[in-house]
């Protein structure tokens, strides 16, 4: 039963995500959505894979995801990433890690 409670690897995971994000799609990057698409894109693809390869190994239930999701998020809005760009990442993310 404790071990349902224990989110730390879900937690670094969603810090070292939304770390991967600031590195490759700086916030003038995320904000702007017309020239820098395949930036988006291949930042995107990338994400998908980081999160692929954490689920093979690690199980999460829906108290994991929820603290892995909102590490990512309140992660970007304190590097300063638009809110609404915060949302679209964190809910493409929460869709991934939830397949």
């Amino acid at each position: 039963m404790i071990s349902w409670f224990s989110a730390k690897d879900a937690k670094n995971f969603g810090m070292q995500l939304a770390e991967y994000v600031v590195a490759e799609m700086p916030t003038e990057v995320a904000a702007r959505k017309d020239k820098t698409l395949r930036k988006r894109i291949k930042t995107l693809q990338q994400l998908e894979q980081k999160i692929h390869n954490f689920k093979l190994e690690n199980s999460l239930n829906i108290y994991k995801k929820a603290q892995f999701g909102n590490i990512f998020k309140w992660h970007l809005l304190e590097q300063g990433y638009d809110k609404e760009v915060v949302e679209e990442l964190t809910n493409i993310v929460m869709k991934e890690i939830s397949k």
